[in-house]
């Protein structure tokens, strides 16, 4: 099965809060470096059709088009479940032959040999959910052609998931498509695993402007 899959990225001056006491000045820059990486290796997974980004920023806008991504704007408002209901449409209507599949927007460490394993798992069940590294929100939710996404994301979204019929995913060696980044140590925890080359840049940055808190 091949799959479309839905990113949402947060406009950037919103994105990532919990890392400014890391980042500094450079929050915004690292939270759009980490959605390139996602995207970068999502699109490098050979289960990958297309990959969808949703968002109104537009500076990631540009940056994500500029990787191959879909760009999909005309959010609907409410947040992030309402706006990958709206990617998920617009996958299926252009799309409609393929599985749709929402992936996190901050997985730096993602391995597309990972992805593709845990999308080969996804495709033997209808709805199917992975859940993160600490086992209490989602990291990617799939459905079958056909089959409504019905996001249930943020917070405790492992059991939402659950609770709405998704089938848990349990695939070893998937730790990059677990690994969400949300504080400075979940940055920390994808670090040890190795992020993508734009994250990587980023916290180079970040490490040279930490003596003097000024870039």
């Amino acid at each position: 099965m091949r799959w479309s899959l839905i990113v949402p990225v947060k406009h950037l001056g919103l994105a990532k809060t919990r890392l400014a006491r890391t980042a500094g000045e450079l929050r915004e820059d690292l939270a759009l470096a980490i959605a390139c990486d996602t995207v970068a290796a999502a699109r490098s997974c050979p289960a990958t059709g297309a990959v969808f980004a949703v968002t109104e920023d537009p500076r990631a806008r540009a940056e994500l088009a500029g990787l191959g991504a879909v760009v999909v704007g005309g959010e609907p408002g409410g947040g992030l479940n309402p706006a990958l209901e709206h990617g998920a449409r617009i996958a299926a209507a252009r799309l409609p032959g393929f599985g749709v599949c929402a992936l996190s927007a901050d997985l730096p460490a993602l391995r597309p040999a990972e992805l593709e394993r845990v999308l080969a798992a996804a495709a033997a069940h209808g709805r199917s959910f992975l859940a993160d590294s600490p086992g209490v929100g989602t990291t990617l939710l799939a459905a079958s052609p056909g089959l409504r996404l019905a996001p249930a994301f943020e917070g405790a979204s492992r059991a939402r998931h659950l609770a709405g019929g998704a089938r848990e995913l349990l695939v070893p060696g998937t730790e990059s498509v677990r690994r969400d980044v949300d504080t400075p140590e979940d940055l920390t925890a994808a670090a040890a695993l190795g992020v993508g080359p734009r994250t990587r840049e980023l916290l180079k940055r970040v490490a040279a402007c930490a003596p003097s808190d000024a870039c």
